[in-house]
């Protein structure tokens, strides 16, 4: 068991060592497009990477339609493994539309073995995301 503050050192220790192994500006919250933002998620049982709808109801609505309308392409030439969920609850609660793809094997950001998969993990998951996200952005925010 980690106490709070080892806990967080490990985090801080983590995500310090991924920006360095895996040097480059991710879009993240740069969406440029309200409410649209790309995660990281990486606990003691799983990593994600994620791209998430979280503004209001409306925003939510618009952008949702539009990525379900290239479902197919992202799940077939970009992240087959892609899951679309409209309606997911983050842990406090608060109400998203998330699509995701989850690392299928189990990990824990409190196991340094297990740092290096994750990170390999989100740098080809969100290169590709990013990949499908700059292509059809346009067709996204119209």
């Amino acid at each position: 068991m980690f106490s709070m503050e080892e806990s967080r050192r490990l985090r801080q220790e983590f995500w310090t060592s991924f920006g360095k192994s895996f040097p480059r500006k991710w879009t993240l919250y740069n969406t440029k497009l309200k409410g649209v933002s790309f995660k990281f998620y990486f606990d003691n049982k799983t990593a994600l990477v994620a791209l998430d709808l979280e503004d209001d109801l409306e925003y939510r609505i618009k952008y949702w339609e539009k990525l379900l309308a290239l479902k197919s392409i992202l799940l077939d030439d970009y992240l087959p493994e892609a899951i679309f969920d409209e309606t997911y609850f983050l842990d406090n609660q608060k109400e998203i539309s998330r699509i995701y793809i989850p690392l299928e094997h189990k990990v824990s950001i409190h196991n340094k073995n297990s740092w290096r998969a994750v990170m390999e993990f989100f740098n080809e998951k969100m290169t590709l995301f990013e990949a499908f996200f700059e292509e059809y952005k346009e067709i996204i925010d119209a």
